[in-house]
């Protein structure tokens, strides 16, 4: 499996992650519900984001941020095709993502 170092851009997915905040993204890794994964839409080629996911939505999932003051996602852009996982945060507290807030 191939992997990429991710930097999170913008407020979406805080309070998990951070603006600046570094991720370490596996590319065909299995997806779940409540994983944080890197996205592409249809709508706006060219543009990954870090989104979490939500549930399979057809050929796609629906994501959205864990922000919901602060985030573009599913609800606007329709579903999300999946291309990595993230699990782990390398900077700037190295460990696992943080789940979401229930």
């Amino acid at each position: 499996m191939r992997v990429r170092r991710v930097t999170v851009r913008g407020p979406s997915m805080s309070p998990a992650l951070a603006d600046g905040d570094v991720v370490l993204a596996r590319f065909g890794a299995p997806v779940r519900a409540g994983d944080v994964v890197l996205v592409t839409w249809d709508a706006r080629p060219g543009q990954l984001s870090v989104k979490r996911a939500v549930h399979p939505d057809g050929d796609g999932w629906h994501v959205r941020g864990d922000n919901p003051f602060g985030s573009t996602d599913s609800a606007t852009l329709g579903p999300a095709r999946v291309h990595a996982v993230a699990r782990h945060r390398l900077w700037p507290r190295p460990g696992r993502v943080p789940p979401p807030r229930r």
